[in-house]
């Protein structure tokens, strides 16, 4: 080969290694972002799904709730008399003891009947409710009347002792002198002497 050729044939490599160092060096920002774009992409379909799923889940849970129960009622109602039919054929076949298991199994699965009228009030959380309410009516009745025993006999005192202002003016010079008058210890009233 030619030393001409050669130069370019290096020249030729040279260029088109500079070229490729110049599209990697671009594709890595634009892989960057790609991948960045598709991580967001997936956040964001992941929250929208999660978004649109929760109203339809929770109405299938409102909706199948009632149902669910009622079969469960219905099931109970249905075996319930056929645990006691077989109860009555194992008696007279079978050991009392076996049919004596059956008849207690049959009332554990029976369901309760459901609470109307006088039983509904007869709940212990209705009966709670009401021994509050009067526990509060009796407390506040008390203190109600503790304040009236006071007013009344705030009022009795005052009436029966006239105040020193009412004496003095009546004429008696002895109202305001404390030592005018002083009970002694057997409760007899005692003028001093002078």
């Amino acid at each position: 080969m030619s030393l001409i050729k050669t130069n370019r044939t290096t020249a030729g490599m040279a260029a088109m290694s500079a070229r490729a160092k110049d599209a990697a060096a671009q594709a890595v920002p634009m892989g960057k972002r790609a991948g960045t774009t598709a991580v967001q992409g997936a956040r964001q379909g992941a929250a929208d799904a999660k978004e649109w799923a929760a109203p339809r889940v929770q109405d299938a849970k409102d909706w199948a709730a009632p149902r669910v129960q009622e079969a469960v009622r219905g099931a109970r109602e249905w075996a319930a008399p056929r645990l006691e039919g077989a109860a009555d054929a194992v008696t007279t076949s079978v050991a009392p003891k076996v049919s004596s298991a059956l008849r207690s199994t049959a009332s554990q699965v029976r369901p309760a009947p459901a609470k109307t009228g006088a039983r509904r009030l007869l709940d212990w959380r209705w009966l709670l409710g009401l021994g509050a309410v009067a526990a509060a009516a009796g407390a506040t009745a008390a203190v109600a009347m503790r304040r009236r025993y006071a007013r009344a006999t705030a009022d009795a005192k005052d009436a029966i002792e006239p105040d020193a202002a009412e004496q003095m003016a009546a004429g008696d010079p002895a109202a305001g002198d404390p030592a005018a008058e002083a009970p002694s210890v057997n409760g007899q009233v005692t003028t001093p002497r002078s």
